[in-house]
């Protein structure tokens, strides 16, 4: 069972890749607005002081202007420090802040491995984290790229404080699938925003 899920998982991201390599960019900064207006216009969003937000890669819907709202809004920002095995969300201090973090060879700004800052999980853990994947059903299941980063996250912080912080991932809409496949440990996002 458990190896048909993964070759199902395998070849859905590969086709879908193809489909996201596909869109002009001018598509993905079209979508990439309307995406950006529907979160920002979400009640939980709203009420959300401690937010996680992911650096888009240019495959990605892009978060750049849902990054400077946070900012103006003055609310706690917390973006993914990936490690080969791990990933923390580590707090971002302002648009200047973001601007000086290095390319990783994702050609993702990530801030320094050995960097101090301030985690998500140390200091309270988070309210809203926004996702990004490579598809996802209109349900909340979503295909990652395999390292299951956000699924261990997310169980680490129920574990930690005892409660899942909302989850909405963000999909062009070519990412949306009519199901994903899914083992136990995926865990189904609260709401799947696209065009």
């Amino acid at each position: 069972m458990q190896s048909t899920v993964h070759n199902l998982k395998r070849s859905l991201r590969k086709s879908l890749k193809i489909a996201i390599n596909k869109l002009t960019d001018n598509v993905k900064r079209n979508e990439s607005k309307i995406i950006t207006d529907k979160l920002l216009n979400l009640e939980i969003y709203k009420q959300s002081s401690r937010i996680s937000v992911y650096l888009s890669m240019p495959s990605e819907v892009d978060t750049n202007e849902i990054l400077k709202d946070i900012f103006q809004k003055d609310k706690k920002c917390y973006v993914p420090l990936y490690t080969n095995d791990d990933m923390k969300m580590v707090r971002l201090h302002g648009i200047e802040d973001y601007e000086a973090l290095p390319l990783t060879s994702w050609n993702i700004k990530q801030p320094h491995e050995n960097e101090e800052r301030e985690t998500a999980m140390d200091s309270g853990g988070l309210d809203l984290i926004i996702l990004p994947g490579l598809g996802f059903s209109k349900d909340g299941q979503r295909l990652g790229r395999g390292r299951a980063y956000y699924d261990n996250y997310l169980a680490k912080h129920v574990n930690l404080h005892h409660k899942k912080p909302f989850t909405v991932g963000l999909a062009y809409s070519v990412q949306i699938c009519p199901e994903i496949p899914c083992t136990e440990t995926d865990v189904k996002l609260d709401m799947v925003l696209y065009p």
